[in-house]
């Protein structure tokens, strides 16, 4: 009955049946991991057939249009010289546009910023090697009150000890 038990055990009982929902948790969390990264697996597969096929009607469609500039009247050499020409100019349309695309990116500005204030550590009025004396510092952030790294699971036993 829990009005017998002392707190000392109901905290022990309590901390048990967590760990053990954590564990089935995280077993859950495997086992759909797997099944997802099957179906992922088998998407990707199939869009790599399928743009391999794309690609072969590519080439036959470059033919057809070549073949078709010849029925025009033009000469073989210069239907296929065409057919390239066109290919070369929207490569280095798409090329230009990807290079556009690049050259407007501001980098990682949010994740820079929280490693300057990482770096900085408890002191935060002064600046860093890294940082230029002009900029203005970082707000504040609350300190953190949760566990650290080496006290997270340190009460834990091992997973493997047949559980």
């Amino acid at each position: 009955m829990p009005e017998d038990e002392s707190l000392g055990a109901l905290v022990a009982q309590a901390s048990h049946q967590i760990s053990t929902l954590v564990r089935s948790e995280i077993e859950l969390a495997k086992a759909e991991l797997r099944f997802d990264a099957k179906r992922v697996g088998m998407a990707a597969g199939l869009f790599g057939a399928a743009a391999f096929i794309a690609h072969l009607c590519l080439i036959l469609a470059s033919f057809t249009i070549a073949y078709g500039l010849v029925a025009l009247g033009l000469w073989t050499w210069v239907a296929f010289l065409i057919v390239t020409i066109f290919y070369l100019l929207v490569a280095v349309a798409m090329s230009f546009i990807g290079y556009r695309r690049l050259k407007g990116l501001a980098g990682m500005k949010r994740t820079a910023r929280s490693l300057k204030g990482l770096a900085s550590g408890p002191e935060e009025g002064k600046t860093t090697a890294a940082a230029p004396a002009t900029s203005t510092p970082a707000p504040p952030s609350p300190p953190y009150t949760g566990p650290t790294a080496g006290q997270v699971g340190a009460h834990r036993e091992s997973i493997s000890d047949g559980t």
